[in-house]
């Protein structure tokens, strides 16, 4: 039961932390217009290098911005390391960054497709995790439709690019991303293969 509770932060991971501040969607609406040359002027980003932020859990959001600007104050020895997003929201007040994510949270998530000769294999190890590897379950922490866990800050995974979730499952298994709560992504993704990771990261791009 413990493996089950403790999957797939995928960008992510994020129990224990303090509740949201309140943001203002409008307010972020008007601050995001930096933010849609990578995430699309509505949260859908339009490559597959970036991720889509629009109806992720605002909580998540939050922290993932504030674990961005963490990094940015350590030169990255906390927080979250990309070079990109600590320039972004270095000058970002605790304000600006509620708002940022009280807008993409209130966006009509996307919508993705999955190969449909993967969708049996994937929904499989979705579900069960891979018991012979004592891989977790997905569903544990992200729920049967892969919506996550907004008051536990786990994210929503569903309709994501591919691309860039197994980029994140790589990240962890490396601990090149190391800002998940209590090492629990990185302790599922060093029982992953990278057959796994692909074959996760294609079913969960249709899945709503």
């Amino acid at each position: 039961m413990k493996n089950f509770a403790i999957f797939l932060g995928l960008f992510f991971g994020t129990a224990g932390i303090a509740v949201a501040q309140s943001g203002d969607a409008q307010a972020g609406k008007e601050k995001s217009q930096v933010c849609a040359a990578c995430h699309g002027p509505n949260g859908q980003s339009p490559s597959d290098m970036y991720p889509h932020l629009a109806g992720q859990h605002q909580k998540y959001l939050l922290k993932q911005l504030k674990d961005y600007k963490l990094a940015a104050e350590t030169g990255g020895e906390e927080g979250r390391n990309n070079p990109i997003m600590m320039g972004q929201v270095a000058s970002l007040s605790e304000q600006d960054m509620a708002d940022l994510a009280a807008f993409f949270a209130s966006q009509d998530e996307p919508k993705g497709e999955t190969p449909e000769d993967l969708v049996a294999s994937g929904r499989d190890l979705f579900r069960r995790g891979n018991p012979e590897t004592n891989m977790p379950s997905c569903s544990g922490c992200h729920g049967p439709r892969g919506n996550g866990m907004g008051l536990a800050a786990f994210p929503d995974i569903s309709g994501q690019h591919a691309a860039y979730t197994k980029s994140q499952l790589e990240m962890f298994r490396s601990g090149e991303r190391a800002n998940d709560p209590n090492g629990m992504m990185r302790g599922v993704t060093e029982k992953m293969t990278d057959e796994e990771m692909e074959l996760l990261s294609q079913f969960l791009s249709g899945l709503y």
